[in-house]
């Protein structure tokens, strides 16, 4: 029988988490192909560019750490979220389709004449990420709706189908992107985190994912009764509907904002999620806050794996994802599917 988790424990839990996340932050910023001096770094910048190397190489590495951690964490919150709501240990961004959504809109502003990923510090591509997830929401949710009561198969369904489509319609456009878009074009569709971000950007993504993650936590007890069922769910007073369509516009609003900074990059919705219940439990209250902090830590150690690696040549953190995330997602599946067997 699992501990019950009370008010303190769950506390004394996320403090260290952070702590944890803070330890990592910090190695993971000193580590490079190139070492930097921290008796430099704190110095500042000097009078002209160039006159403090090393402080130069930290302001860029803590910025893509930083927005490592932004991405990871939303994108492994709102896997939790759409497991819960879905009760389906497949369920992601990426399944949904929710993440391919947000792809191509950013794909048709990269497309745009004068728009690039540093085109006014990439807030066209956010929104145009942004419209393309909600859009793919929608859908998701009007096909499952009207397609009968059965929401969760409905929803898995009608996500598969519109990720297949919306991915090909990416792939079609590619081939139209002209020849000097193409390798960074390319290069954001495998998932990558910009060795540079706008100051305001960042804070401002930062902030919108924080809150996002914040209102998924105010309604993690209703998703734990939604895991019950819907019978036990209604019998306690709990507006399912009104709870689902909170939980997967919120999902989808952070997911498209990870996306819009950083391509697709898979699996960290679905393999942090379940790491943190084995350890920690299924409790929501605490699985959410726990799975935004793993996120933002297992995506920074991806990225510096990525950047590290091949010496000064550099992999897209997607690819890591999905070396680590293949093999973790057939096992998965193969469990799910044994589990269903055994309940027929």
């Amino acid at each position: 029988m699992p501990k019950t988790l009370t008010k303190k424990r769950m506390i004394i839990n996320i403090i260290i988490s952070l702590v944890v996340l803070l330890i990592v932050i910090n190695i993971c910023t000193v580590t490079g192909t190139r070492s930097i001096s921290l008796s430099n770094v704190l110095k500042g910048p000097g009078l002209e560019p160039g006159d403090n190397i090393d402080y130069e190489i930290f302001s860029v590495r803590i910025s893509r750490v930083l927005l490592g951690v932004f991405v990871g964490a939303a994108l492994a919150c709102s896997g939790a979220v759409l497991q819960a709501i879905l009760k389906n240990p497949l369920a992601d961004p990426y399944i949904l389709g929710i993440s391919s959504g947000a792809g191509l809109g950013a794909v048709i502003a990269m497309l745009l004449p004068g728009i690039s990923l540093s085109f006014l510090g990439g807030l066209p591509i956010a929104a145009f990420a942004f419209t393309g997830a909600i859009i793919t929401v929608s859908l998701v949710w009007s096909i499952g709706y009207f397609t009968g009561r059965s929401q969760v198969t409905s929803l898995l369904l009608a996500g598969v189908v519109i990720n297949a489509f919306f991915s090909a319609v990416i792939m079609l456009m590619t081939l139209i992107v002209k020849t000097e878009q193409l390798r960074s074009t390319m290069y954001w569709l495998m998932g990558n985190i910009p060795e540079k971000q706008e100051s305001f950007l960042l804070l401002s993504c930062g902030t919108f994912v924080i809150l996002g993650i914040i209102i998924l936590w105010r309604i993690s007890n209703n998703l734990n009764i939604i895991t019950l069922g819907e019978y036990e769910s209604k019998g306690l007073g709990i507006d399912t509907e009104k709870t689902k369509i909170v939980a997967f516009s919120f999902a989808a609003f952070i997911t498209a904002i990870a996306v819009s900074l950083s391509g697709l990059i898979g699996f960290v919705g679905l393999i942090v999620p379940h790491a943190i219940r084995l350890i920690f439990g299924p409790d929501h209250r605490q699985l959410i806050p726990l799975s935004a902090i793993y996120g933002g830590i297992f995506l920074v150690i991806s990225d510096t794996i990525a950047r590290t690696a091949f010496g000064q040549e550099q992999l897209p953190v997607g690819v890591i994802t999905a070396v680590i995330g293949g093999p973790f997602f057939l096992i998965l599946l193969a469990r799910y599917t044994r589990k269903v067997s055994l309940m027929k």
